[in-house]
C-alpha cells in the first residue's frame, strides 16, 4: 500500500531550519499503514531535507558550516540575467546548500510508529526565503 501526503509552511527568513517532526509524526499516526518506509522531499531546489539532533547549537554550527562552504559573496554563474525567467537568478547558494543537505530523508515505519533514534528530529532547510513551500511524504508498507 501507498499513501502520499502533503503539507506546506511559510518561511519567514533567507535561510533557516525549521523543525517538521511533529507534522511527519502526525501523517504518520493518521496513516492507515502499519510497517514500512517514509520518505519526506521538498519540491523546491533551493531548500533541504535532513535528520539530525534538534540543539540550537547545532543548527548554528550547521548554518555557520554551510555558510563557510557556500559563501555569498563568490561569483557565482548562476547569479545572471536569467532570459527564460525574465530575471535575475539572485539564488545559487540556495542551490548549492540544498545539493550539500539534499532534498530528502528516508525512515523506517514500525508498528505505526517513526523508528527513528531518540536525538533525531527531521528538518526543512530553507536557503531561499522567505516563500511558501511544499513537503511531500510518502508511506509504503503494510
Amino acid at each position: 500500500m501507498v499513501e502520499v501526503y502533503e503539507f506546506t509552511l511559510l518561511t519567514d527568513t533567507y535561510n533557516k531550519l525549521v523543525l517538521i517532526s511533529q507534522e511527519v509524526s502526525k501523517v504518520v499516526a493518521e496513516s492507515k499503514i502499519r510497517n514500512g518506509m517514509v520518505t519526506v522531499i521538498t519540491k523546491h531546489t533551493t531548500t533541504g531535507v535532513m535528520v539530525n539532533e534538534a540543539l540550537e547549537c547545532l543548527e548554528s554550527d550547521i548554518t555557520q558550516f554551510l555558510e563557510k562552504i557556500v559563501p555569498e559573496n563568490r561569483p557565482y554563474a548562476h547569479a545572471r540575467m536569467l532570459s527564460d525567467y525574465g530575471s535575475t537568478a539572485g539564488n545559487p547558494t540556495g542551490h548549492l546548500k540544498s545539493l550539500v543537505v539534499g532534498n530528502h530523508c528516508h525512515l523506517l515505519l514500525t508498528e505505526g510508529e517513526l523508528d527513528k533514534g531518540g536525538a533525531q528530529e527531521i528538518y526543512f532547510c530553507e536557503f531561499d526565503g522567505p516563500a511558501e513551500r511544499t513537503i511531500k511524504i510518502q508511506i509504503i508498507g503494510e
